[in-house]
């Protein structure tokens, strides 16, 4: 995890560009550099993973070309293979393969790239700059238009622009920059076709294909950790990681000091697969005390992405404080694949598919958001092994006729693919907690508590009428992280398209909270 500042133009202060792109140096401790460059202004800052030396500090340069890239590029060591031939690498960073790349292929490249990234190249023969990111969004990246003269800025949060740029847009997903304008290059959530195979040879393919998901995601030149709810995702990442690397992984859960749901199940899963496993305990004062910061680390106001960041943020924070693990692998994006709770209730397989396609195309406003921010906010690299490009296209053109819970248990092609030894028939066939609420329920009870008290009914009320759009709060809560949202991003509501909410066109979802556990059909989830 790393982050990263250019500018396309050199009419700002160098110091004024060091004073915006400070504020997001945990992205990277190992090593910062401003380099006042005769095309625009670059600045990187360093979380070492792959190539540990000096040598593989960024920008890189070929031929006149640059690049900074936040990233994970997978089979790049095969790549380098490939082109050894004409170029020379001086280190062992997997990043060092784009330019050639880019010069190879062209804009092409990225259809080519199986990674986790954003990143912006300087063409130096064309005078032009571009910038990409990864299909799902997993990497962040934002771009704004300087107040000085109107060029544009890249950075990998939006925190760096904002005193910098009178407009501030999150990138898309997929998409990637050049000659002035946005191009779409991989769609995540379209398939081209649905397979309809068997329930047998489609849940082969999932257990093959999250496998190998995961295999590629341990590689590493530094320690590497595993978040553990006690849920199916996690718990599946876990399990394939230990099989995979036949020794001890170490894994890590949090949950409130009264009524943490899923601790018991996360060392039910820690003690079947033999995980060097931790605990950290939390309290009602740890929860308020860490909101602000939450907030402003995560530049959002949405509800469900608040509630759920409080305990991964608390939990990153002890693992950076009391462990040298520097990459975590996560169990986000299953849920967009797979359903969510409130998915029970699609009316059709045409509906389930779209509710899912929607929701890949905004994960970078929710979990992806999430699990990057509560994860380099603590110097530390997220990898999501549900978010693997192989994986996600599969699971995509899975006929959703098959997708729908119609097996009574969520999730149902996922739990199959893994049966086996992979964990307790317990764990396997457990249904779904909402990650705040497994934390434990009084969390969100807490938070709700602290913003009752903040507002009268009256206050409420009147406050309210102040704002318009299609974020309006609508509760105590809501209007509590908006407001905190407001005094460090004021003007920029507009980050993300709405709280994230159950589709409240389908019947049983019209609910008022966006947790799982206002659902009729929650039943014995979290218990």
């Amino acid at each position: 995890m790393c982050g990263f500042m250019v500018y396309t133009a050199n009419d700002i202060k160098v110091e004024d560009f060091e004073e915006s792109f400070i504020r997001i140096s945990y992205r990277g401790p190992d090593f910062c550099v401003i380099e006042n460059r005769e095309r625009g202004l670059w600045g990187f800052h360093r979380l070492s993973i792959m190539g540990l030396t000096k040598s593989g500090n960024q920008p890189f340069e070929l031929h006149g070309n640059l690049v900074v890239c936040n990233g994970e590029l997978y089979g790049f060591k095969e790549w380098r293979e490939q082109l050894k031939h004409k170029y020379t690498f001086y280190s062992d960073s997997d990043c060092e393969i784009i330019l050639p790349l880019y010069e190879t292929y062209g804009l092409d490249f990225f259809k080519q790239l199986d990674a986790e990234f954003a990143l912006v190249i300087y063409d130096a023969k064309k005078d032009d700059f571009i910038a990409g990111r990864d299909p799902i969004g997993i990497r962040p990246l934002f771009y704004g238009y300087s107040k000085n003269s109107h060029k544009i800025m890249f950075a990998s949060e939006a925190k760096a622009l904002v005193k910098l740029c009178d407009e501030v847009y999150p990138f898309p997903p997929g998409y990637y920059y050049a000659d002035g304008a946005f191009t779409c290059y991989y769609d995540a959530a379209q398939s081209s076709g649905f397979y309809n195979g068997s329930i047998e040879e489609i849940t082969k393919e999932i257990n093959t294909r999250l496998i190998e998901g995961v295999r590629k995601r341990l590689d590493a030149d530094v320690p590497v950790g595993f978040l553990l709810s006690g849920g199916l995702d996690s718990s599946l990442v876990c399990s394939i990681a230990a099989k995979l690397l036949n020794r001890p992984i170490k894994t890590f859960a949090i949950g409130m000091e009264t009524d943490a749901i899923d601790l018991k199940y996360a060392k039910e899963v820690a003690d079947y697969i033999g995980s060097d496993h931790t605990e950290v305990i939390i309290n009602k004062d740890d929860v308020i005390n860490c909101l602000e910061e939450v907030i402003y680390i995560l530049e959002t106001y949405d509800i469900t992405t608040i509630r759920a960041s409080i305990g991964m943020y608390l939990l990153c924070k002890a693992i950076r404080e009391q462990t040298d693990v520097k990459v975590l692998l996560t169990g986000e994006i299953s849920d967009e694949l797979f359903g969510y709770k409130y998915t029970d209730y699609a009316p059709s397989a045409t509906a389930f598919q779209e509710e899912s396609q929607k929701r890949i195309r905004e994960l970078y406003m929710y979990d992806v958001l999430r699990a990057d921010r509560c994860i380099s906010a603590n110097s530390i690299e997220a990898r999501v092994p549900f978010g693997d490009l192989a994986f996600v296209d599969y699971v995509m053109g899975v006929n959703p006729q098959l997708k729908l819970n119609q097996y009574n248990k969520g999730k149902y092609l996922l739990r199959k693919a893994f049966v086996g030894d992979y964990l307790p028939q317990s764990i396997l066939m457990r249904e779904k907690a909402a990650f705040s609420d497994a934390v434990g329920h009084s969390l969100v009870d807490i938070l709700k508590d602290y913003a009752e008290s903040q507002y009268t009914d009256e206050v409420f009320e009147k406050k309210v009428k102040n704002y318009e759009g299609d974020c309006v709060p609508f509760t105590k809560e809501s209007l509590l992280y908006r407001e905190i949202f407001d005094r460090h991003f004021n003007g920029h509501a507009k980050w993300i398209k709405d709280y994230w909410m159950p589709n409240k066109a389908w019947e049983g979802c019209n609910v008022l909270d966006p947790s799982a556990r206002v659902l009729a059909n929650y039943g014995d989830s979290g218990k």
